[in-house]
């Protein structure tokens, strides 16, 4: 089945991005379902090890369409004790983009975000760094 998901929303994000979400959800079927979020995880990463951040996607049904709520990667901070924290935050209700780094940041900053984040994203998810795991609600 094929989701189809409104890529007009604001902030926008790359072609490749939407492809591969697509590409993700096309053996899932949300018949029922009002929500879909997708978990894309490392399962070597730690924060004595590194790796790749885990990743969340929300999309949620609207009408015939899915539209995206939030993607946020997620990162270890801290020394002694480190915790896994929002590292950025693409909100598409607030449309505004969060960086841990500098808080919620300008348009300009977060369109080039946006497309770094993007572009390492789906560079990653290519190497097939991820075990991705969708839940419906």
């Amino acid at each position: 089945m094929t989701i189809s998901i409104d890529t007009n929303q604001r902030p926008a994000m790359p072609a490749p991005f939407y492809q591969l979400l697509t590409q993700e959800l096309i053996n899932t079927n949300p018949k029922e379902a009002n929500a879909i979020t997708l978990y894309f995880r490392d399962p070597d990463y730690s924060p004595e090890q590194g790796g790749f951040h885990p990743v969340e996607v929300r999309l949620e049904k609207q009408l015939n369409q899915w539209r995206l709520v939030y993607v946020t990667d997620f990162a270890f901070h801290g020394h002694d004790f480190p915790e896994l924290i929002k590292d950025i935050d693409i909100c598409f209700n607030s449309k505004q983009v969060y960086s841990s780094i500098g808080g919620w940041i300008k348009h300009d900053e977060g369109t080039e975000l946006i497309e770094l984040f993007s572009d390492n994203f789906t560079s990653y998810h290519h190497m097939d760094v991820y075990q991705v795991q969708i839940a419906l609600g």
